[in-house]
């Protein structure tokens, strides 16, 4: 029976029919949508913006070096200052403030899950789980050490108790954090409108905060352009640049938008101005697409070399880059040996989906699509409502001749949203024809 959130308040009533997952899954496994975006650890003694508490910190760290709480906050602010700029070396400074408010202060309830969240950005989720859990024991009524441990756990293929954690950090603090979650845990499941429906909860929750209410807009975009609903999902992410002009994420998002709609000019144009902003790997790898799509190889290849060098920089600074390295390599025709030991190597270290779904298209790409299926099949076991991994599933099946199955899998890829890629909705189509 699916446990119920009882939460005062009409919209948290709502939310609560809305939102427990329950025993939705079953000793089952699953899927990695997209994650909530790590928060900082909130704390009356950081009001500011996140460079202005830079800089409050470290006048206060100046004036006592043995300020624990303070180092903790630094961490955290530095935290955020790598999500805002995409400056990787933020995390380096992070987690050396982190580690030193930890010597100072072993049980400072800021600091620990501060590492948790750190660890989580880094894509090091058996270190984000043992974090996340030590925060807890610290401080078991704290909703935030709930979230650290469910994101965790799923990055790890543990559903089950992912959703239990998800479900008790609503239960304990409803709002945009645990909403998102929630969204999260029903878009794993396939089940789209809750998802959606959970995701507008979480803009209303967001109020007037700029940053949170774009991010909202832009997730809840998101989940209406996996489902081919372009017009919605543009609607959120033109209401995501009306409160926070220049929010990158929308920029990139709109770009897609534009691309799908054929005006390949607008989609380069926005694609640039986001990198600008932020050169986030994912980002100049579009733009490298849209040049190609555009017929300017040159320019492609150019951002394609730029990919890798943002790659080197990530795990100098102790980003886990595995898994995303192995996807853009192998969609790319990259050392295609390489990728496959990195998908192996990212598949066991975050046995997600997402990792059986890398691991599956690179070996298919290798010409090893009878040891691909196995992990395809994996990949798509909770019926998640993914149209790439569709599209894997079918050019996987059609490698191995089985033409029947492989079309029903591309049409079903290209039925949820025609233009789930740049690179592949082409070839999806070329095969059915």
């Amino acid at each position: 029976m699916r446990r119920r959130l009882l939460i005062a308040g009409a919209a948290a009533v709502i939310a609560a029919a809305a939102l427990s997952l329950g025993d939705a899954l079953q000793g089952g496994s699953g899927q990695a949508a997209p994650q909530a975006a790590p928060e900082p650890v909130a704390s009356a003694d950081s009001p500011g913006s996140p460079e202005a508490n830079v800089e409050q910190l470290q006048v206060r760290l100046r004036a006592n070096p043995r300020d624990a709480h303070a180092y903790a906050l630094l961490g955290v602010a530095y935290e955020q200052r790598a999500r805002e700029t995409g400056d990787p070396t933020y995390y380096t400074k992070a987690g050396g403030a982190l580690h030193r408010a930890i010597s100072l202060a072993p049980k400072d309830l800021v600091a620990v899950s501060g590492l948790g969240s750190l660890a989580l950005s880094r894509h090091r989720f058996r270190e984000a789980l043992a974090r996340g859990r030590e925060a807890h024991r610290l401080s078991p009524s704290t909703a935030l050490t709930y979230g650290i441990v469910g994101d965790a756990l799923v990055e790890l293929g543990r559903y089950p108790a992912a959703f239990r954690a998800f479900d008790t950090m609503a239960r304990l603090k409803p709002g945009l954090a645990s909403y998102s979650r929630i969204a999260y845990g029903r878009e794993l499941l396939g089940q789209t409108a809750g998802a959606v429906q959970a995701m507008q909860l979480a803009v209303d929750a967001a109020t007037s905060e700029r940053e949170p209410t774009a991010w909202t807009h832009w997730q809840l975009g998101k989940l209406y352009w996996s489902a081919g609903r372009l017009g919605d999902a543009e609607h959120q992410y033109r209401a995501a640049l009306a409160v926070f002009p220049g929010y990158v994420y929308a920029l990139d998002a709109l770009a897609q938008v534009e691309a799908a709609r054929g005006h390949t000019a607008r989609a380069i144009s926005l694609e640039r101005r986001a990198v600008d902003e932020i050169p986030l790997p994912q980002f100049v790898g579009l733009l490298g697409d849209l040049y190609r799509l555009d017929g300017r190889p040159a320019l492609a290849r150019r951002q394609y070399e730029l990919v890798g060098v943002i790659q080197r920089l990530l795990v100098a600074n102790g980003v886990k880059t595995d898994l995303e390295t192995a996807l853009f390599d192998v969609d790319h025709t990259i050392r295609l040996r390489h990728a496959l030991v990195l998908a192996r190597r990212a598949q066991a270290e975050r046995p997600s989906i997402d990792g059986d779904d890398v691991l599956a298209w690179t070996l298919a790409r290798d010409g090893r699509c009878g040891e691909a299926l196995r992990w395809s099949r994996l990949a798509l076991r909770l019926g998640t409502q993914d149209a790439l991994k569709l599209f894997h599933r079918g050019m996987i099946e059609r490698c191995l001749g089985h033409r029947t199955t492989a079309r029903s899998y591309l049409r079903r890829a290209l039925g949820l949203n025609p233009h789930f890629s740049i690179v592949w909705s082409p070839v999806a189509r070329k095969a059915l024809r």
